[in-house]
C-alpha cells in the first residue's frame, strides 16, 4: 500500500469513527502502530486533521475541510489509477487470448489469485475461453504488467478440429 493510499484510509477511518484508536487504525491497515502515528501526525502537521483530547489517554480526531478535500482528491487519483491499470489489464488479457486462440486452444489454465488473474478469468468467461484445471493446455500468469503463456509440451487437448 502506497503513502497516498494509507493517509486516504487514515482519513477514511477518522472520518467513520473519530474516536478511532491508533491501535485500531494499525490492525486495520496492518502497519506497526509507530507508522500509524506518524501518518497521523504528518496529517495534524498538515492542517487535515484536528485532533482533542477527551480524558488523559483518550482522543478524538476529527477530519478538517482541508482534510475531505484532500480525502476526495486522493480518492479521484486513485480511482483513475485504478481504472487505467485496469484497461490496461483487459487489453493485455485480450491480446493473451487472441493468441491462445490462434494457437488453436479453446480452454486455458490461470494461475494466480490476485486481482490481475480476477480479472483474466472474466474476460476468458466473456471471450468463451473455458477456465480449467488440465496441465495439458497453456497455462496463464500475471507477470506484473500483463499476462504470460507457458505452452504445453504436447499440446494436443483442448484444440479447434
Amino acid at each position: 500500500m502506497s503513502e497516498t493510499e494509507r493517509e486516504l484510509e487514515i482519513l477514511k477511518e477518522i472520518e467513520r469513527n473519530p474516536d478511532i484508536t491508533q491501535a485500531d487504525l494499525a490492525a486495520q491497515l496492518d502497519v506497526a502502530v509507530g507508522k500509524v502515528n506518524w501518518y497521523v501526525k504528518r496529517l495534524i502537521n498538515k492542517g487535515y486533521v484536528k485532533v482533542t483530547h477527551l480524558q488523559r489517554r483518550k482522543l478524538h480526531y476529527f477530519v478538517t475541510p482541508s482534510g475531505l478535500a484532500l480525502k476526495l482528491r486522493l480518492t479521484r487519483e486513485y480511482m483513475q489509477v485504478s481504472l487505467r491499470m485496469y484497461r490496461e489489464l483487459r487489453q493485455a488479457a485480450h491480446q493473451v487470448l487472441a493468441q491462445v486462440r490462434q494457437a488453436g486452444y479453446t480452454a486455458v489454465c490461470v494461475e494466480g489469485k490476485d486481482e490481475a488473474s480476477e480479472i483474466l478469468r472474466l474476460t476468458c468467461l466473456e471471450q468463451n475461453i473455458k477456465v480449467e484445471k488440465k496441465s495439458n493446455l497453456p497455462t496463464l500468469y500475471t507477470d506484473g504488467a500483463g499476462f504470460a503463456v507457458v505452452w504445453p509440451v504436447h499440446p494436443t487437448l483442448k484444440r479447434k478440429p
